[in-house]
C-alpha cells in the first residue's frame, strides 16, 4: 500500500523512518511547505536502506491535485498542521484516498470538514496516534464506568518547548469528565511525551501510565491504523472503533 506523508518535522521524520523500514507499505512521497530538501528522497536523507521512492516535494512547487494524479497513493498520513486538511482534504476524498490524521488540535471547522470528507472516503483522526496511549484511554474509560465516583487526576509531561495543554491529555479529560483546567502539565528538558491517569480509591490507587520513548512510536501507530482500515467502508473512524473488536471475549 502506497503512502503519502504530510509534514516532515521531528515526528514526521520518525514516521517516515518507520514506513521506509516496513515491507508491507511504501512511502511514495513527502510533502512539505518549504523548498528545503526538495527533490531529495526521504530514505537518502534519513540514511535508511529502502527502495521506496519517498520523494520530497514542496507545496510551493507542485499543486496537490497534480501530486495526487502523478504519484497516486492509497493513504495520506497527516502530521502537518491544523490548516493542512483544507489544502488536500477534498482532493484526496474525490480520489478515494484514505486519510489518516494525527494532527493534535483541530477547530470545529476542521472537525466538520473531516466528517464531510468521510462521506467520500475513509477518514481517521487521533490527536495521539500511538497504540499505547489509546489503549490507556480505552482502559481508563472502562475503569471509570466501573467506578464512576472515583477521584481522577491527569498528569501530562512533554518537552520544554511544547505550548499549551497536550491534545491527548485534553482528550483523556473529556472522555473521563475531568475539567481541562484540572490537567497537571509538566514541561522539562526533552521529554517526548508522558501521560498518567491516577484513580484514587479509598485505601488503594490505580495508575495508568504511557510514556513515548521515541517518536518512532507514532510511526508504529500509523501503520497499525492503516492495516486495520484496509477493508473498511467510507466513514469517520477513531481509535476506539479499531480497538473495540480486540476487546471481545468471544
Amino acid at each position: 500500500m502506497k503512502i503519502g506523508l504530510l509534514g516532515f518535522g521531528k515526528t514526521g521524520k520518525a514516521v517516515a523512518n518507520v514506513i521506509l523500514l516496513n515491507k508491507d507499505f511504501e512511502l511514495e512521497w513527502v510533502l512539505k511547505r518549504s523548498t528545503q530538501l526538495e527533490n531529495r528522497s526521504a530514505a537518502e536523507f534519513l540514511g535508511v536502506d529502502s527502495g521506496d521512492p519517498g520523494h520530497i516535494y514542496s507545496s510551493e512547487s507542485i499543486s496537490v491535485p497534480n501530486l495526487l494524479d502523478q504519484h497516486p497513493v492509497d493513504y495520506i498520513i497527516d502530521f502537518s498542521s491544523e490548516s493542512g486538511i483544507h489544502t488536500y482534504g477534498s482532493f484526496a476524498a474525490e480520489r478515494g484516498i484514505k486519510i489518516i490524521s494525527a494532527v493534535s488540535h483541530y477547530g470545529e471547522a476542521e472537525q466538520e470538514l473531516l466528517k464531510k470528507l468521510a462521506s467520500q472516503t475513509v477518514v481517521f483522526w487521533s490527536p495521539n496516534i500511538t497504540l499505547g496511549v489509546n489503549y490507556l484511554l480505552f482502559a481508563a474509560k472502562f475503569l471509570k464506568k466501573i467506578a464512576p465516583d472515583v477521584d481522577i487526576v491527569i498528569v501530562e509531561e512533554h518537552f520544554k518547548e511544547k505550548d499549551g495543554i497536550s491534545g491527548t491529555a485534553a482528550k483523556i479529560a473529556e472522555a473521563l469528565d475531568v475539567e481541562k483546567s484540572e490537567i497537571n502539565s509538566v514541561r522539562a528538558g526533552g521529554i517526548v511525551g508522558k501521560h498518567e491517569v491516577v484513580f484514587g480509591f479509598p485505601y488503594q490507587t490505580v495508575r495508568l501510565t504511557h510514556e513515548s520513548i521515541s517518536r518512532d512510536a507514532f510511526g508504529n501507530g500509523v501503520l497499525f491504523v492503516a492495516g486495520n482500515l484496509t477493508d473498511e467502508s467510507n466513514g469517520f473512524y477513531n481509535f476506539e472503533d479499531i480497538l473495540l473488536p480486540f476487546f471481545s471475549t468471544n
